[in-house]
């Protein structure tokens, strides 16, 4: 279990205020300019030491995605922020960017001037409306304060922040449908190569990150590399922010140690499944595009990259869902297929047409009205549409419907037998 000591997002719960002067007593913005005068490459190594891994769900190394900017590029360097937190089931960015803002403005401000970004964009969903006001208020007091903007921090660097609000669509959550949508263009996914970092916002070198993996940086290099690696586990160090939700006596948002067990997780900070560990039925762990895992492997796996994919799912945002023995586990993945089907941009025909075939099937199996060799056909179409789109939503719709079948095809097959 973290120590209190350790916990990077102190006021994760808004029990204090989020304005300059309210963050600057919990550390924000202490000795910003001592931290710049380190230097582009020292920042860049002390965050690749550090072992942080993207928070957004895909888990690559912050420090190595960074050192991939130009260094001497003749065009302008940006760093955008995915702040567009869609994922059903996951609200971890939504409290920071509510109560923790300065710490995301100040991990801004370090990132843009390691890569060498004149600018930052945070891309903000459209829905969180208090969220924007909440960021677009640091802003302003970071303007004021001589924070960002010209000669930011007393540093001799002119680096900008600004706020764009999207309009609510789920693509905007891949990092280049993002770009597409900041340019004023339709959110839709762009081929790589080229990538970002060679050819992104405006044809110029771009790094795109999370709120969380941007908000923590300013703490990682201010206590050091080896503290933020001291926690958790090998190659999935750090702390991170859990969302749990679903069948669970206290739903939560909590940063906790890389590497916890997930029932230590549900147990102690959740307050336990509904009517006990026994009534378990089945975890989403990581947001609504990963595989669930059944009770018996939850009993035992850890929450990091590495040991959650190995066990056949992903960490992904860290949103646990967690579902009793009340649920009807066939129409909830049929539920999230529906979401997957409309949210698809429709520029991949496995994803346009796909999304829309396996929610059809799935309803059929929700109703029992199928035969058993539609399970296969199901699972063969899905195989079909992962890893053939040019964004990762093909696999985000393939990816729950595969761990159904591979859990509890046994329940599906008693549908269809007693249906």
């Amino acid at each position: 279990m973290l120590s209190t000591s350790d916990q990077i997002f102190s006021n994760l719960y808004g029990q204090e205020g989020a304005d300059l002067s309210s963050s600057r007593k919990r550390s924000d913005w202490d000795n910003t300019k001592n931290l710049l005068d380190q230097g582009r490459d020292w920042i860049i190594a002390e965050v690749k030491k550090s072992g942080l891994r993207g928070r957004g769900g895909a888990g690559f190394s912050t420090g190595v995605k960074w050192s991939f900017m130009p260094k001497n590029s003749l065009m302008p360097s940006y760093l955008v922020v995915n702040a567009d937190e869609s994922e059903p089931g996951t609200c971890k960015d939504r409290d920071i960017l509510r109560f923790e803002p300065h710490k995301l403005i100040e991990g801004c401000l370090l990132g843009s001037y390691a890569i060498g970004a004149q600018a930052c964009y945070i891309y903000i969903r459209g829905e969180f409306y208090n969220e924007a006001l909440s960021v677009q208020k640091a802003i302003d007091e970071a303007y004021s304060a001589g924070l960002i903007g010209k000669n930011a921090c007393g540093s001799d660097n002119n680096i900008d922040i600004y706020l764009h609000r999207g309009a609510g669509a789920y693509i905007c959550g891949e990092e280049t449908a993002l770009l597409e949508s900041l340019e004023g263009k339709k959110g839709m996914p762009r081929l790589k190569p080229p990538f970002p970092a060679g050819v992104g916002l405006y044809g110029c070198p771009t790094t795109i990150n999370n709120v969380e993996s941007i908000a923590v940086v300013p703490t990682i290099l201010r206590r050091g590399a080896d503290w933020f690696g001291s926690i958790g586990k090998p190659n999935n160090t750090g702390t991170k922010i859990f969302c749990i939700s679903g069948h669970v006596n206290t739903p939560c948002n909590v940063e906790e140690a890389m590497g916890i067990p997930l029932q230590e997780l549900i147990e102690k900070h959740a307050g336990g499944v509904r009517g006990g560990w026994k009534n378990l039925k089945a975890v989403i762990p990581g947001g609504s595009s990963v595989p669930m895992l059944p009770k018996s492997i939850c009993e035992t796996v850890t929450m990091d990259f590495d040991s959650l994919r190995a066990a056949g799912s992903g960490l992904g945002t860290a949103g646990v869902i967690v579902m009793d023995q009340s649920t009807d586990i066939i129409y909830a993945i049929a539920r999230l297929s529906k979401f997957y089907m409309h949210e698809s941009c429709g520029q991949c025909t496995p994803c346009r047409e796909g999304t829309g075939w396996m929610w059809r099937m799935m309803m059929r199996l929700v109703q029992g009205n199928a035969e058993i060799k539609d399970i296969d056909q199901l699972l063969d179409v899905s195989q079909q549409i992962e890893g053939h789109t040019i964004c990762a939503l093909g696999d985000a719709a393939a990816w729950p419907i595969q761990g159904l079948i591979r859990h509890f095809r046994g329940e599906i097959e008693e549908r269809i037998k007693t249906s």
